[in-house]
């Protein structure tokens, strides 16, 4: 079975997000929030890779390419968003997203389920600004008279 493109770059988003979380959280500073926006880079990484083999390959239209972008980064914050989840039950469930939660956008006592829903609405949002700003870069790049 031969992946597309947006899968293998959705799965390079998710790993590379899943081993710097573990990464930060190995050595110390995973209570750092300014720390977790670092994700941000491994979304557009994936998305411009997207892009960057697309246009390899010949793919210059526009919408396509941006439909393309957006599946990567979403299939990178869905698969993200069930790490976390899978890992919150691994170490400890809502006691492990209570520290989360003191140290990143959330008060009071957030489930597991809000948590992660909330993550993945701001994941989405993230997705369609990563798409436009790569979108945006190969349009001015690569531009058809």
């Amino acid at each position: 079975m031969k992946l597309s493109t947006e899968y293998k770059n959705g799965l390079i988003i998710f790993f590379g997000i899943a081993v710097y979380f573990l990464f930060i959280i190995a050595i110390g500073f995973g209570d750092k929030a300014y720390l977790r926006l670092i994700n941000t880079f491994f979304v557009l990484y994936g998305v411009n890779r997207t892009l960057s083999m697309n246009i390899a390959e010949g793919k210059m239209n526009f919408v396509s390419n941006a439909i393309s972008a957006m599946k990567t980064s979403l299939i990178g914050v869905f698969l993200s968003i069930i790490g976390l989840v899978v890992y919150s039950y691994m170490k400890g469930g809502e006691s492990y997203i209570q520290s989360l939660s003191e140290t990143f956008l959330f008060g009071g006592n957030p489930s597991i389920a809000t948590y992660s829903i909330c993550l993945l609405f701001e994941g989405i949002a993230s997705s369609v600004v990563v798409t436009m700003l790569i979108m945006l870069y190969w349009n001015n790049r690569h531009t058809t008279d």
